[in-house]
């Protein structure tokens, strides 16, 4: 199922947008907590997970993040900036060695673990006043979805659709595990309304149909800079870009179309996903089988 744009947003039309930010400043804490019981990886799998390296995780014989990159330069994005952190550098000394076929690389750092919305701060002088996407080096996200989003005319969000998630098989990713995603809301006119992030179980059982998950997937303006500086730490300590959003949103009147898609969605988290990935990855090339 192709992403679907629910909304139309009430700004001058732009050119799609071919840049992007990508969040590759974790430390991989769960990746390095299940390295050790992992018994299906690779030496080099092992190696990569036990140092919270997820972009350099061999998967199909690739590194994680290769894939990553591909999957917005076949949306059309030509420039990326990485956003790394302490611990993180030898990612940026691998892909300032080895930069993917039709792209131009940049680096941002971010100088403390403090969140999404200070992680995106880093990457603010490199995005100027043109749109840009953004996502997580963590996600392979739905190529069509990708596309819809960077072909919004104004700000927007990617969210998958569980109940289609579900019917296709397009995630790989365990329901408790999509849980703790953001829960998006939409208004009449099919906007962002509200996000809720990781709101527990209980609130996505209650959610009424269609059950929209936020994977953080985004097209954004220069406005979004502005509501990352004004809000403060959640609840877990961190400036949150779903909190920025809101107050995009709620203060700044920016509108956010929703993009929505089936999938195919993939996520590592945690050394135990690395072998299904590896399989349903390899189903899906050429001469793959399909997964079921």
């Amino acid at each position: 199922m192709a992403g679907r744009a629910m909304s139309s947003v009430a700004t001058h039309p732009t050119d799609p947008a071919s840049r992007a930010v990508v969040l590759a400043a974790g430390r991989g804490r769960r990746l390095r907590a299940g390295a050790g019981d992992a018994p299906a990886l690779s030496r080099a799998q092992r190696e990569a997970a036990a140092r919270g390296l997820k972009g350099l995780v061999p998967v199909g014989g690739r590194p994680w993040l290769d894939r990553v990159l591909e999957a917005l330069a076949e949306a059309g994005v030509r420039e990326v900036c990485l956003v790394v952190g302490p611990g993180t550098e030898v990612v940026r000394s691998r892909y300032e060695r080895e930069t993917p076929a039709g792209l131009t690389l940049a680096f941002a750092r971010q100088e403390r673990p403090r969140g999404t919305a200070d992680a995106l701060l880093a990457a603010e002088p490199w995005a100027g006043e043109e749109p840009f996407l953004l996502v997580n080096a963590d996600n392979l996200y739905p190529p069509d979805g990708l596309r819809a989003l960077a072909a919004l005319p104004g700000a927007g969000v990617l969210a998958l659709d569980r109940a289609a998630l579900r019917a296709g098989h397009g995630t790989d990713v365990a329901e408790e595990r999509l849980a703790a995603y953001a829960l998006i809301e939409t208004d009449a006119g099919g906007c962002l309304r509200r996000i809720r992030e990781k709101p527990g179980l209980a609130a996505w059982r209650e959610a009424a149909e269609p059950v929209l998950v936020g994977v953080n997937a985004w097209r954004f303006t220069p406005i979004i800079f502005a509501a990352c500086r004004a809000i403060g730490p959640s609840e877990r300590g961190e400036l949150e870009l779903p909190t920025a959003v809101q107050h995009a949103v709620d203060e700044l009147a920016e509108p956010f179309a929703v993009v929505v898609s089936a999938g195919p969605f993939h996520d590592l988290t945690e050394a135990g996903d690395i072998p299904g990935l590896e399989r349903r990855l390899a189903a899906a090339e050429p001469g793959g089988r399909s997964p079921r």
